[in-house]
């Protein structure tokens, strides 16, 4: 098993070189893409590159519409800095639990309860991860970022636009892999 310092440094290596690349890629105006994560079912309000917004409103689905303009790199880096930030930070629980599981002041229940947060770390990482790999196969998607955040599933697809009938279709995987939870499905244009 690899030593804190070891996973620390390579931690911070890993972000060193996205944030390279992030800044040699970055255009000369310095606009980025986001998605807005703090959205509501009724309206959505976007942001877009030249400072205006657009309001999308999304009565009874899970679609969130996200016209905000950026070229394919930034987008790209973006997809890698959410999936850094949040590896990131199951790293650092991951390596809590494994403290209590290596303490000898900690008691069995909770070396069992730190065990089993620790494989129920492990199982979500790779479900996101098969989902990601099985819509970017099957679908053809260019990019597929997928997020668990407590009950919610949240799925953004890099497409230049998404049809109900596919984000069923994602919905449907997202509800054969994780069971019944929460899913929000956006699409991120490549361009």
């Amino acid at each position: 098993m690899l030593k804190k310092q070891t996973v620390w440094l390579l931690t911070m290596l890993s972000l060193m070189i996205v944030l390279s690349v992030y800044y040699m890629n970055q255009n000369a105006n310095g606009d980025l893409a986001f998605i807005n994560d703090d959205l509501t079912e009724e309206e959505t309000t976007t942001g877009n590159v030249d400072g205006s917004t657009e309001d999308t409103v999304t009565e009874g689905t899970d679609i969130v519409t996200d016209t905000t303009e950026g070229t394919a790199s930034e987008t790209d880096d973006l997809f890698t800095t959410i999936r850094m930030d949040v590896e990131e930070s199951r790293s650092v629980r991951m390596e809590q639990l494994e403290e209590i599981v290596a303490s000898s002041a900690t008691s069995t229940e909770e070396k069992n309860e730190a065990y089993d947060e620790m494989e129920q770390i492990d199982q979500l990482s790779s479900k996101e991860l098969i989902v990601e790999e099985t819509l970017k196969a099957d679908k053809g998607y260019q990019d597929v970022l997928v997020r668990t955040e407590d009950e919610d599933v949240i799925v953004t697809v890099k497409a230049d636009e998404l049809s109900d009938s596919e984000a069923n279709n994602i919905m449907q995987t997202i509800y054969d892999e994780f069971g019944n939870k929460n899913v929000e499905v956006k699409f991120q244009p490549s361009n």
